[in-house]
């Protein structure tokens, strides 16, 4: 059975410790019971996800996702079907990704919006390789 695979960039607003662990704790209570695995890099300039599951709960997530208010500036990158899941062991796999990622000043002059949807999965792709070593 095919999976949607979808990612999106934002900002986040009020981002501290206390913001992310509320984040992850609920998204990782709401993915393992709706079929949904996925990673979240997050550092203080940029949150980038990708979520994976059934293609109408992936995009209804989204759609929460979109109007919630701790970021700002929500840009879905990729939606697509995929075969095989990236994260299929990782209700919501986090990578802080400081060290190997754009960096901030890279993505305040828009390095993400001139990536390529091969390049966003690419930073996917080496997160789920991070996390398997």
């Amino acid at each position: 059975m095919p999976f949607h695979q979808l990612i999106y960039a934002s900002r986040p607003f009020g981002f501290d410790d206390a913001a992310l662990n509320g984040i992850l704790m609920e998204a990782r209570r709401y993915n393992a019971g709706h079929d949904i695995t996925g990673a979240l890099i997050c550092r203080p300039d940029l949150y980038l996800q990708l979520l994976e599951g059934p293609q109408d709960i992936v995009e209804s997530l989204y759609q929460r996702i979109a109007v919630d208010n701790r970021h700002l500036e929500v840009e879905l990158l990729v939606s697509q079907p995929v075969e095989d899941r990236m994260f299929p062991d990782w209700a919501m796999l986090h990578d802080p990704a400081q060290s190997w990622l754009w960096t901030a000043e890279e993505v305040s002059d828009g390095a993400i919006q001139r990536a390529s949807n091969e390049d966003i999965v690419a930073v996917f792709e080496r997160s789920a390789q991070d996390a398997t070593t």
